[in-house]
């Protein structure tokens, strides 16, 4: 089986619903996420890729165009955890990507959540 991952970047704001008023994320605070696709395959193309990592580029667009220096909550419409970012885009980048087999959001090096396929 091979797999490759590449990471993307973002920078957002956000604040957590459902949590109790003292808790320092149901205030308003940023993020510099990272986003790592990884794909997974038992076959690689006649060039030795199992997808050129340029091809991957409309997800840094939608990263860019949706994401990036927005306030989340007023972008997507679901409570903006780094675990539903995760599987908000797994299913997202299925569809062009069937070999993706794994999306992680980092929301700090010691914040880490993952959506994948298992």
């Amino acid at each position: 089986m091979y797999t490759i991952s590449k990471e993307f970047s973002f920078c957002a704001s956000h604040q957590l619903n459902g949590l109790p008023a003292d808790h320092p994320c149901s205030r308003v605070h940023g993020h510099n996420y990272t986003v790592i696709a990884e794909l997974k395959t038992d076959f690689v193309d006649q060039t030795g890729f199992v997808v050129d990592y340029r091809k991957l580029s409309p997800i840094k667009d939608y990263l860019d165009s949706k994401f990036d220096h927005q306030h989340l909550n007023d972008v997507i419409d679901f409570n903006p955890t780094a675990e539903n970012l995760a599987a908000h885009l797994y299913y997202i980048f299925k569809k062009t990507f069937p070999m993706l087999s794994r999306i992680t959001v980092k929301a700090a090096d010691n914040i880490t959540a993952q959506y994948d396929s298992n």
